[in-house]
């Protein structure tokens, strides 16, 4: 089941990042899923750092929060500094 539950808020966040993202977005579901798995992780290991983690704890919403957080940074940086760089449309 934890496989499953990474793979769903992966996506769930990947999407809302997306959505709350002023930038066009043209990837499908599969770049959202890749975008909030890397999200997830990276907005995880920030929340850690700075103690937040025991705010949010590991529910549901609070991973869906975290795991947002950092696809939303993972997208900021995408489309400030990499996006020209890369060519590569998310």
């Amino acid at each position: 089941m934890g496989l499953i539950f990474w793979l769903l808020i992966g996506l769930a966040a990947g999407a809302i990042a997306k959505w709350l993202t002023p930038e066009e977005e043209k990837g499908g579901w599969i770049s959202s899923l890749i975008v909030g798995l890397i999200g997830s992780v990276l907005g995880g290991w920030i929340f850690g750092l700075l103690g937040l983690s025991r705010i949010f704890g590991s529910g549901l919403i609070g991973s869906l929060i975290v795991a947002t957080a950092g696809a939303f940074l993972v997208l900021f940086i995408y489309h400030r500094y990499l996006k020209h760089k890369m060519n590569v449309n998310l």
